[in-house]
């Protein structure tokens, strides 16, 4: 719906030019019709009338055609300066709106902790996006080019405009309140830098980053990054396992790990399903299979080691995580028991 104030000056626009040609028309054939002027003479001695420039003119004027130049001019004074008028509130207007969008946009970005930091949105920030979106995560998109911040700024997502190698652009994107930041720039000598700002700045950040050649990648994690991922090599290897194992990978491709209808895979930290303060229970103990149908197949351990289709022995000590696998049904199962919010 379109907003209001833009609808009422948009129209004003149209009044002014309206009764600019208005006054032009009645101009040309007054002047025509008293003076006997030709159609080329009529149109100079309207124009040096409405502008004022103080011309002479073409031939002596009678006393109704000095009446009727007066009669323009006033007009002409009133009727242009409210063009003016109009046309300088518009562009002040239009200044002010976006402005305030800024304004707000950023107010919001104040508001927000623990929140993702994408920094350039290209194809794989985009998709990064996408996928945060589904998972309802709070995040914050850094990118210079503005066409594209207009092109998506309907889209829901929080953009700062900048450059994400400055130190001030980081801050504005909250960059000491977040948890995470994914570098996705084009260029790896960027993604470096903004890996290096990044962790200097907040050294408890997880820092993911793309990369494009292999021989960045030492130096990415040489930086500060937690991750690196290089697509280039993923999707040929993704391509090659498609022919040695195509089964194999068309099932874990049908997994979903987002949406609130069809996820397969959740990974929930151990106190969301007790309190493990109180009393240290097994995988065991929460019979998690009984009571939901889903199964846990992996571990994560305070210390960040993983251990695939635990035992259920396995204790699950604080700070740790569980990944459970599970039909759509099941997990929605295992949240509603829970009271897991996904």
């Amino acid at each position: 719906m379109e907003n209001p104030f833009k609808k009422l000056i948009r129209s004003k626009i149209n009044t002014a030019i309206s009764l600019l040609i208005i006054l032009l028309f009645t101009g040309v054939i007054g002047f025509k019709l008293m003076s006997g002027y030709s159609w080329i003479d009529a149109i100079y001695m309207t124009v040096i009338t409405v502008t004022t420039v103080g011309f002479g003119e073409v031939q002596p004027l009678d006393s109704q055609a000095k009446i009727f130049t007066v009669f323009l001019i006033l007009t002409s004074v009133f009727i242009v300066g409210y063009a003016f008028k109009t046309i300088s509130e518009y562009i002040i207007s239009k200044n002010d709106i976006s402005e305030l969008k800024h304004k707000k946009m950023q107010k919001q970005i104040d508001s927000l902790s623990n929140h993702i930091i994408i920094c350039g949105f290209g194809r794989n920030g985009r998709q990064a996006a996408k996928k945060l979106l589904m998972h309802k995560r709070s995040f914050v998109v850094i990118d210079s080019n503005k066409e594209i911040i207009e092109k998506h700024k309907n889209d829901g997502i929080l953009f700062v405009v900048g450059d994400a190698n400055e130190d001030e652009t980081l801050e504005l994107a909250g960059i000491y309140r977040s948890d995470c930041l994914i570098s996705a720039l084009p260029n790896d000598s960027d993604n470096v830098f903004v890996v290096l700002s990044a962790r200097q700045m907040n050294a408890n950040l997880r820092i993911i980053s793309r990369a494009s050649n292999e021989s960045s990648y030492s130096k990415l994690k040489l930086a500060g990054a937690n991750n690196v991922i290089l697509p280039d090599i993923i999707g040929g290897d993704h391509m090659a396992s498609l022919v040695v194992v195509p089964d194999l990978l068309e099932f874990i491709d049908n997994l979903s790990i987002v949406g609130n209808e069809s996820i397969n895979i959740e990974e929930i930290a151990v106190e969301q399903l007790y309190d493990p303060s109180l009393t240290i229970k097994t995988i065991k103990d929460l019979q998690l299979r009984k009571t939901t149908g889903c199964s846990v197949i992996g571990y994560k351990s305070e210390s960040g080691d993983y251990t695939i289709n635990p035992e259920s022995t396995q204790m699950l000590s604080l700070n740790s995580k569980v990944i459970i696998l599970g039909r759509p049904e099941q997990i929605q199962t295992l949240n509603s028991t829970y009271n897991i919010n996904i």
